[in-house]
């Protein structure tokens, strides 16, 4: 056997180079043999190679059939691993060392490859999940799977149609609006030009019909002049088809007009719409009693160690028994423990501050939090937890990782049988208290009247359910019970009230539950507006199985794009060590139920690991080598055979139905920030499909906040839109338009680039000839518009202009200046980088007055997006609130969530609220000249243009 290799760490980089590797087999008969193999060869072809090397070696004829084996080597993390999927190529196998051996195959091969695609997709071993051997996992993954593929099973007997609705979930514009909508800067004629072509064919028909025919007239007029053309005798049936978009994974079904579908937006764009007839067989998928107790609840500490704190100090270990935010009483029986309770740890270092100079008060002390724990009293089955436990302690800095600090907990076997949890004024005067909603603390007196007359408040008031939650002892157990008794018969809570439930102060599972069933009229449109809070919220969830988990998993099987947006919003917090554990069983649950997602799903993780080593690379050259070489040396990374085949022909992770399909190598850049962020551009394979995509790929940037706002941006569009109010954000989410649907995790996020646009800065200082006066001069906005769009009004700025204005000031999105807010060429208006929002923000944003009659209708436009807004106003607080678990820096406590508040005058009047308005509006007027200001600052400081 060979001597060991120096630089492990680098010896697949410089094989790289050289295109092929001498690798070290070790066979099932002890022979060993070494010979050069392709560095980009795959598992499959070196293992047909072998049998002609061996032919001339001892005991060839004791082997079996190659497929009676399988590879295993020493991976980078030092482990044994089966390479069960022999799809992969070497170069991205990488063994510790060039040495596979093969050895006999055993058990189930299909078992053993969907486990190591899941393990590969979750970024951790399913193997780690068993090791822990612990019996609440255990039965969750038996539960989940079982679950899972009894889900799966039920798919495979759908109709097209239905197949359809789960694989291509449909994005339709409101069907309200008409073509001749007074905010529409074009007037479009009702006749529709199509051209449609049949899969596998050429050919291609233009066929004229009426916007508002559904697709099946499409299909029936396609198919009448394929056979007049081709003179078939038989003649097809209309619904064994179904329209594709082409260049997108889109299709029109369904018995929806034509103006609703992406048809709509490529008339927009000025394109004539391309689509493919697809037969059902090309998509249907082929078969492949705790109350008996008396005595206290007892606690004792026995030991701590590996403390990160010096010998010499004080150390003091506080404990609490909590239900949600509310400590119950500190010495309490077993018959009063609430089946929610959670005991809580601290463990505190006190440090004595030296005596000030002439100061005669004796030395103070200070306490100085160290590590922390939490422990559920109840364990997954009801059980109460008795003797020894050992708790891993968490450092006491937001987002540390686990410490390796256990402090041990012991309950007295002897005293304690295992047990169970059973399970749990005027009218006027009341109608008071509950407006009271999030106005602070009821008071004492308060709270006995409403648990008093909490008959009344199921009748009378049932969506004020959270107020006598809040006011319930948890640690009574005649009050839970006859709590939980009056859950069974409550009324079903509008979604807004169900959300409030799924907040931590409402730790009791039967809440959890009632609040699902509230939700499960949710359709699938509006659970996206909500997917990223309810991911959150699991971090809250004491117990791996949990209503929440079942129906987060349900929707996701029974519609693959939201499966799709919950396997990112998992992924990307995988490298948390708190929430590992549940988020990945979560995403093993829903790959039992959806295999043949799993290869979509992995293409985008192998081209993001690609993306993230090419950036690394463009950071460390940029500090070498001037900008045109590093940019030439990316190129030559990225024609090479690894990174094309990871980056071309790729389902966007951004949006499932955009087709990545080639990229445009010469034209791939990186900008000049910090961080290098790269701008790759894409090319479709379609006519008629929209033209070119821009991606922008960030690394080691943070984009969870851009995510939320851009998400509660997108809610405003919407709750605009349904009110008939169109500001001109997009009319679908396609390449022209703005869609930035940032994918977090361990600093890395992508970016879809809004084409045909720049920043305000580059147009003032392309437009004058002298920075200095470029922020002053109000013309040169208005002479780009006329040169991009002549002869037409910039109608879709103002409009644009106006939701941005309104959303900004309500969200409080901060730090706004030229640099960081964009114009597309035909007048939208939109923002970028929202590092800054819910009042954290350095300057306000300005509004600059000109023209008298546009002037009143831009106010018009304001008013009206603001007074819609404030309707939906406690929807806004509930999403920001169930973000709080997020862990980000600027929205993390309720005086976050109370700038929300304020800013939507949320308890006052329709007349006082809008008197709030217009006082910001006119300050934001009077103060524009502070705008003008600051974008000179920005254009002295900085020159953006190319």
């Amino acid at each position: 056997i060979p001597l060991g290799i120096d630089c492990l760490m680098e010896f697949w980089t410089e094989e790289e180079k050289n295109h092929s590797v001498v690798v070290d087999f070790l066979l099932p008969t002890g022979i060993y043999l070494s010979f050069p193999v392709s560095y980009n060869a795959n598992l499959s072809t070196i293992k047909q190679v072998l049998p002609g090397l061996l032919s001339n070696e001892p005991l060839f004829h004791m082997l079996s059939d190659p497929k009676a084996y399988v590879f295993t080597c020493v991976n980078q993390t030092a482990e044994q691993q089966e390479l069960e999927d022999e799809e992969q190529r070497l170069c991205d196998v990488r063994p510790f060392l060039p040495m596979l051996r093969l050895v006999t195959r055993e058990g189930d091969h299909m078992e053993k490859l969907i486990n190591s695609q899941i393990s590969l997709l979750i970024g951790k071993g399913l193997h780690e999940f068993d090791s822990l051997q612990d019996p609440e996992v255990n039965d969750f993954c038996t539960k989940m799977r079982q679950f899972s593929e009894e889900t799966a099973a039920r798919r495979q007997q759908l109709g097209l149609e239905a197949w359809l609705q789960y694989s291509f979930f449909l994005q339709l514009e409101p069907s309200t609006r008409s073509w001749g909508d007074s905010n529409t800067s074009q007037i479009f004629n009702p006749d529709l030009l199509v051209n449609v072509k049949f899969e596998g064919s050429r050919e291609s028909f233009t066929i004229q019909l009426s916007t508002k025919n559904v697709p099946i007239a499409l299909i029936a007029c396609a198919l009448q002049k394929k056979t007049k053309v081709y003179q078939n005798l038989t003649m097809e049936q209309p619904e064994d088809y179904v329209l594709q978009v082409n260049g997108w994974h889109e299709y029109l079904y369904g018995s929806y007009l034509l103006c609703q579908f992406k048809v709509r937006s490529l008339l927009h764009s000025g394109l004539t719409p391309h689509l493919t007839m697809v037969h059902s067989s090309s998509i249907l998928p082929s078969s492949v009693s705790q109350w008996s107790l008396g005595q206290p609840f007892c606690i004792e500490l026995i030991q701590g160690s590996k403390i990160n704190a010096d010998e010499q100090m004080k150390l003091v270990v506080q404990a609490g028994l909590f239900h949600g935010n509310e400590m119950l009483c500190k010495t309490i029986s077993s018959l009063e423990v609430s089946r929610m309770a959670r005991l809580c740890f601290a463990l505190y270092a006190v440090i004595e501050k030296a005596k000030k100079a002439h100061s005669s008060n004796k030395k103070s002390k200070k306490d100085c939090p160290i590590a922390w724990a939490n422990l559920m009293l109840f364990d997954y089955k009801d059980q109460l937890k008795t003797g020894e436990l050992c708790l891993y302690m968490w450092p006491s800095v937001p987002g540390g990782p686990r410490t390796g600090s256990p402090t041990t907990t012991s309950v007295p076997q002897s005293q304690h049988r295992e047990c169970c949890h059973p399970g749990y004024l005027p009218q006027l005067q009341l109608q008071g208290i509950l407006e009271q909603r999030g106005s602070g603390e009821l008071y004492e007196h308060e709270k006995d009247l409403v648990w008093k007359m909490q008959h009344e408040v199921q009748e009378h008031f049932p969506e004020a359910l959270a107020h006598l939650l809040l006011v319930t002892k948890w640690n009574k157990h005649e009050d839970v019970a006859q709590m939980l008794y009056l859950l069974c018969s409550w009324s079903e809570l509008p979604v807004l009230n169900a959300l409030e439930l799924l907040e931590f102060s409402f730790p009791d599972f039967h809440v959890g539950s009632f609040a699902i069933r509230s939700l499960q009229k949710l359709t699938d449109d509006e659970l996206f507006q909500c997917l990223l809070q309810l991911v959150q919220v699991l971090k809250y969830k004491s117990y791996l199985d949990c209503e929440l988990t079942q129906f987060l998993l349900d929707r996701a099987l029974a519609n693959q794009k939201i499966g799709h947006f919950l396997f990112w919003h998992h992924r990307t917090e995988m490298h948390v060590p708190s929430v590992a554990l549940r988020f990945g069983l979560i995403m093993e649950a829903y790959f039992r139920g959806s295999t043949y997602h799993m290869k979509v799903l992995m293409k985008q993780v192998e081209a993001l690991s690609k993306l993230k080593a090419l950036s690394g690379f463009v950071k460390v050259s940029s500090q070498k080598t001037t900008k045109p070489q590093t940019k030439e040396l990316m190129h030559l990374y990225m024609r090479q055979d690894t990174y094309l085949e990871a980056l071309l022909h790729l389902q966007s992770p951004l949006d499932p139905s955009t087709m990545l399909a080639e990229v445009c190598v010469e034209r791939c850049t990186f900008m000049d920030s910090k961080m290098k962020p790269l701008w790759f551009l894409y090319s479709s394979e379609e006519a008629g499909s929209a033209g070119s995509i821009g991606i922008i790929f960030k690394n080691r940037d943070d984009l969870c906040q851009d995510m939320l706002t851009l998400k509660m941006i997108q809610l405003m569009d919407a709750l605009w839109k349904q009110e008939g109010l169109d500001l001109r954000w997009g009319l679908y989410p396609s390449p022209d338009d703005l869609l930035w649907l940032p994918i977090h995790g361990d600093c890395m996020g992508l970016i879809e680039a809004v084409q045909h646009s720049d920043t305000i800065a580059n147009i003032q200082l392309n437009q004058s000839n002298l920075a200095a006066t470029a922020a002053f001069n109000k013309d040169t906005l208005l002479n780009w518009l006329k040169s991009k769009n002549p002869g037409s009004s910039p109608s879709e700025f103002t409009l644009s202009c106006a939701g941005y204005c309104v959303a900004t000031y309500v969200q409080g999105i901060g730090d706004r200046h030229s640099d960081n807010i964009m114009i597309r060429e035909n007048g939208q208006l939109f923002h970028i980088d929202f590092g800054h929002i819910l009042g954290n923000f350095k300057t306000k944003f300005g509004i600059n007055r000109d023209n008298n009659e546009k002037f009143e209708r831009f106010r018009g436009y304001c008013e009206q997006a603001y007074r819609i807004l404030r309707r939906h106003g406690l929807l806004f607080l509930q999403l920001f609130a169930l973000m709080r678990a997020a862990g980000l820096p600027e929205l993390s406590s309720s005086k976050d969530i109370h700038y929300l508040k304020d800013t939507l005058a949320l308890g006052k009047t329709e007349e006082e609220g809008l008197k709030h308005f217009w006082v910001k509006f006119n300050e934001a007027l009077s103060e524009s000249w502070k705008t003008k200001v600051n974008w000179l600052a920005h254009n002295l400081t900085k020159d953006n243009r190319q």
